[in-house]
């Protein structure tokens, strides 16, 4: 099979793409033909050396796929499936390449109303999304802020607080990117200065936000200011790169009685992850979840460019496919 590959981390350039031997399954695990695959800023991330607790080279990268069961139990040969979790590319080989070999129960049904590609897309962003959500007891009557509802967890944050009933809030600084999440239907507020987004989110929401969900890291001490009481924030990334600390109002928190959650996707198996996106496969087939955005596809033989692209910053989700299910 084809496959990306790196030896050493610290440098996209030890990226390669090589072929390697056809991964056989043993009892308990499946071989997916991948038929598209994320590509997360983590994944790059991961090839720079920002894991080396979770990944030792040399390594497969990738995380998110969705494709064909080849090899596995009788009943799954032949269904679409979709993953993802901490085993695939970074505890062990990944999904970036023509097949993948997973536990069996690691896969679960595809979403029927889902391209490969959309699927794909879905894997880190909503899992890391629910994942926070649920442990912050977003449902029904709560009132969500998401800053940074621009990004692949931002957005999905949105679309899974709105399934789960809440009345949410979208919040970030471009007009441009305000513009767009207004036309997907989600109110929408305009991030100005730290010391005024209390204020801000007290006018949306009387009493504060029951649950803030920090997709940027740069907006935490703001944050608890913004929270109503018995509140909680739900942070997916540090304050920047360099900085993994970040001054907090402990005084504040304190007294409004605010529950601090911090949502590292790493923490999920693909075991663990499937349960998660068996329940989103539903929600997308009965339109409770509407498709994620569309997003970039380029063949496994542009791997290279794309790690690059992501790199370099380009925000929108890129998917490595298969041509032949473009």
């Amino acid at each position: 099979m084809q496959a990306l590959m790196f030896d050493k981390t610290g440098d996209l350039a030890a990226l390669r793409l090589v072929e390697r031997p056809d991964p056989v399954a043993q009892p308990g695990e499946a071989v997916v033909e991948v038929m598209a695959a994320g590509l997360n800023p983590s994944d790059v991330k991961n090839v720079l050396g920002f894991f080396p607790a979770y990944t030792k080279p040399p390594r497969i990268p990738g995380r998110d796929f969705a494709g064909v069961v080849r090899q596995g139990p009788p009943e799954l040969i032949g269904r679409r499936v979709w993953g993802t979790g901490l085993d695939l590319g970074f505890a062990g080989d990944g999904v970036h390449a023509d097949f993948v070999k997973l536990p069996a129960a690691g896969c679960a049904p595809m979403p029927g109303k889902l391209s490969f590609a959309e699927a794909a897309a879905c894997g880190v962003p909503y899992t890391t999304a629910y994942d926070g959500l649920i442990r912050a007891g977003v449902g029904p009557g709560k009132k969500l802020v998401v800053i940074g509802g621009n990004g692949a967890v931002g957005r999905a944050a949105l679309a899974l607080g709105k399934a789960m009933g809440a009345r949410v809030v979208a919040a970030a600084r471009r007009q441009s990117r305000l513009a767009k999440l207004d036309a997907l239907g989600y109110e929408t507020l305009a991030l100005g200065a730290p010391d005024d987004f209390a204020a801000l989110v007290a006018g949306k929401c009387s009493g504060g936000a029951d649950v803030i969900f920090e997709a940027t890291g740069a907006w935490l001490p703001a944050a608890v200011a913004a929270c109503a009481k018995r509140g909680a924030i739900c942070v997916i990334a540090p304050p920047g790169m360099g900085q993994p600390t970040a001054d907090f109002p402990v005084l504040e928190f304190y007294r409004r009685g605010l529950t601090l959650i911090g949502v590292n996707s790493l923490l999920n198996d693909t075991v663990a992850s499937a349960k998660m996106l068996a329940t989103f496969a539903n929600w997308f087939d009965s339109g409770v979840l509407p498709p994620p955005p569309r997003p970039h596809s380029r063949p496994l033989r542009e791997a290279l460019a794309a790690y690059a692209e992501v790199d370099a910053g380009f925000s929108e989700k890129i998917v490595l496919v298969r041509e032949s299910a473009e």
